[in-house]
Formats: structure tokens, sequence, C-alpha cells
């Protein structure tokens, strides 16, 4: 499980995905998300604007787990 380090309290799940290098832009974040590819602690996530806080863990298909941390 790849380690994702913050700087702030909390991050949306669409700026997490940019920020951990998994997509180039807020477009295909969204996109990712939409389709269903994404995790957030074991349970789907549609909504981009999911907060993410330490210790959360997101699974997106075909890239593996990130652990958000601080």
């Amino acid at each position: 499980m790849r380690q994702v380090k913050i700087k702030t309290d909390f991050i949306q799940l669409d700026q997490f995905l940019k920020w951990a290098n998994i997509v180039e832009t807020g477009g295909q974040a969204k996109m990712l998300i939409k389709q269903g590819y994404v995790t957030v602690n074991g349970e789907q996530e549609l909504r981009r604007s999911r907060k993410l806080k330490q210790g959360d863990v997101v699974m997106i298909k075909e890239v593996g787990k990130l652990k958000v941390t601080r």
C-alpha cells in the first residue's frame, strides 16, 4: 500500500487523485470516480468532493491502494 502525504487536515477525492499522480486533470478524476473505479475505506465512492482525512484508504482499480497520511 502506497502512502500519500497531504499537507492539510483533509483533501477532496478528486484533488487527491491528482496529488497522488493517478490522473493529470480534474476531468480525468471525475470520469474515474463516476465510472465506479474508486472505493474509500472499502465502499464505492461516486462523489468527487468526498473529503479524505488521515488514515483513509483509497482503492483504485488497476492501480491499487493508497493511504492518506499527514
